[in-house]
């Protein structure tokens, strides 16, 4: 069995011969689960749906923060909408919203 190195990327520990494969799983997430509120661009496809480009939006909180935002649901202050627990996606695990957090981060320029 081989063991993989850890480093520390937006402040989750991606193993260091997985790098490409997390950023790939990470895509795949937002593709299946945020897209379609947040858009491929990352600057909100429907009413009240976040921009997540804008530097004092969601991504410019801490991971720990924005990790239970995704995971616990979370309603913007003065937004018509909330998002749901997990995006709406009951199957979604927690290496699932840490490796979304990274490809949001990498997407959307943070």
């Amino acid at each position: 069995m081989r063991a993989l190195a850890a480093v520390a990327i937006g402040g989750f520990l991606v193993g260091i011969g997985g790098t490409a494969l997390a950023a790939s799983h990470g895509k795949s997430v937002y593709e299946q689960t945020c897209i379609a509120c947040h858009g491929a661009d990352g600057k909100g496809s429907v009413p009240g749906a976040p921009d997540l480009t804008r530097k004092s939006g969601p991504l410019a909180k801490p991971d720990d923060v924005l990790f239970k935002n995704v995971k616990d649901g979370f309603q913007t202050p003065g937004s018509p909408m909330a998002m749901p627990p997990k995006g709406g996606n009951p199957a979604l695990r927690d290496d699932d919203i840490k490796a979304v957090i990274n490809y949001m981060r990498k997407a959307f320029g943070f």
